[in-house]
């Protein structure tokens, strides 16, 4: 019994290993909630970026075939949102443009001027990739060219102030996700250095009997593969966990939720677990092979 004891303590590569698993985790856990935040920024910002609209006014007097086709040219344009195969046109017609006035002012223009001011207009939802100053200026150019159509207008001001502070908002992430990225590659390196710390006279001991470099760093390198894998899938699963739950808590996350790319972020995860366990292992054992016994003291 004692043997087997005294056999089991001295395995090579046996180092506490909850706690390191424990740590890593944590790290990646924190490193996958920026990621998911990441992830569902930019969605967000692609969501409100969706719901801008330009306002396309048509000629007076024109007839049904006409208003029709203009519906089909504004489809087909590659500017144009598509959503499940359905072109974001919405059409509206001066008799309700002019109940939704009326009720937004509290008076009817047409009482007092004796007619509808107002025309047909289709509001049209534009790709993300077209609201820039230069591309929006092209479209509505564009447009303007349309047999039939009076006036184009869209709220310059707003598009101008959703890409300014889309680029802020994207640079801040960028800065915060490197400095995490630093933070947690040190914490994890320094965890793992820690555990070895307590190897560093078996390592010896296996030097003075012979064994090789790479017979002594295998089962190392092994077990932290598994540790960084399973804290890698662990922080998945608690990321994927507290997803949901925000989801049932908050619905309409779903509107801007993107499976695929937390899918990815998970893998990611996982990768980025099993990378820097690897290396932190890797480069604190060769620093004890290289270590003279008075300095493992």
């Amino acid at each position: 019994m004692e043997k087997k004891l005294t056999r089991r303590k001295k395995r090579l590569g046996s180092y506490p290993y909850l706690s390191v698993i424990f740590s890593i985790t944590l790290a990646l856990f924190v490193m996958g909630l920026f990621g998911l935040l990441f992830i569902h920024s930019k969605k967000l910002s692609e969501f409100i970026k969706e719901q801008v609209e330009v306002q396309v006014y048509l000629d007076n007097r024109l007839s049904e075939s006409r208003v029709i086709g203009i519906h089909k040219t504004l489809a087909d344009k590659d500017f144009t949102l598509v959503k499940q195969d359905e072109p974001q046109i919405t059409f509206i017609s001066k008799e309700q443009a002019l109940k939704d006035f009326s009720l937004k002012a509290g008076e009817n223009p047409e009482e007092f001027l004796g007619h509808n001011p107002l025309r047909d207009a289709y509001l049209v939802k534009l790709k993300p990739a077209y609201l820039d100053s230069l591309n929006i200026n092209q479209v509505k150019a564009e447009i303007e060219s349309i047999n039939g159509v009076f006036e184009v207008s869209y709220l310059d001001n707003i598009i101008s102030d959703i890409i300014r502070n889309t680029a802020k908002i994207g640079l801040v992430l960028l800065g915060f996700f490197v400095l995490l990225l630093l933070t947690v590659v040190i914490l994890i390196n320094n965890t793992i250095k820690l555990a070895l710390f307590s190897q560093r006279f078996l390592i010896r001991s296996m030097q003075l009997v012979g064994a090789t470099g790479g017979f002594i760093q295998r089962p190392f390198l092994w077990r932290s593969l598994r540790h960084g894998f399973l804290s890698g899938v662990i922080a998945s699963v608690f990321l994927y966990a507290l997803l949901e739950y925000a989801i049932i808590q908050i619905p309409d996350l779903n509107a801007i939720s993107d499976i695929r790319n937390v899918m990815i972020l998970f893998a990611a995860l996982v990768i980025l677990g099993v990378a820097i366990g690897l290396f932190s292992t890797l480069w604190s054992i060769r620093k004890y092979l290289k270590m003279s016994l008075d300095e493992l003291y």
